[in-house]
């Protein structure tokens, strides 16, 4: 089975606690952009519409981000997984408590970028469904509002899921940075929100 299905199926079972609100966020931003793509497609040649390269631009880059969302969720999975092998790691040295101290931080700076990425990617999906509105066949809006909602979902947990990991990072620097880059993130959501309720 796929490995990003397999990520997926984790999300759906409540009793498995290895994959949770970071790779549903990704997937929910997956979804958004595969929608955004299908709403560009039916929007070509419709009266009244942009010209068609517009609508394959846009579809082309929503295609892509989901894609790259799906991979993004077995990622995050994948995240969560490392963390968990760094706490299982040998202390009964010095040495050993030393290599692992480095490799639990280094596991959860890993694990608040790759949500931080897919954040970045579900903003580009919001981006491209805004620019859709108002421009696409008016048949299919409910898709791109259900794409926009998606979008904004995928993003906020996204930014939740960097929000926790960076609390375990010791390294203040690094993590006020990517605390920073989330919230910037967070804020854009919260900017085009409004306009779809």
């Amino acid at each position: 089975m796929n490995a990003n299905v397999e990520a997926f199926q984790r999300v759906l079972n409540p009793l498995d606690s290895s994959t949770g609100g970071g790779t549903a966020s990704a997937v929910a931003g997956a979804m958004a952009g595969a929608l955004v793509a299908m709403v560009a497609r039916l929007s070509i040649g419709k009266e009244g519409m942009e010209s068609a390269s517009f609508y394959n631009e846009l579809a082309t880059a929503a295609g892509s981000l989901s894609k790259e969302l799906f991979d993004g969720g077995r990622e995050d999975s994948e995240a969560f997984k490392v963390v968990r092998s760094a706490f299982r790691l040998a202390r009964q040295t010095d040495k050993e408590k030393a290599s692992r101290r480095e490799a639990i931080q280094a596991a959860w700076i890993h694990a608040a970028r790759v949500p931080l990425a897919n954040a970045e990617r579900c903003a580009r999906v919001l981006k491209l469904a805004v620019r859709l509105r108002g421009r696409s066949n008016p048949n299919a809006a409910s898709d791109l509002e259900c794409a926009g909602y998606l979008a904004c979902a995928g993003l906020l947990g996204c930014v939740e899921n960097v929000n926790i990991n960076v609390l375990s990072i010791k390294d203040q620097k690094v993590a006020a940075e990517l605390a920073e880059h989330a919230r910037g993130l967070r804020n854009l959501a919260f900017v085009h929100l409004p306009t779809m309720i």
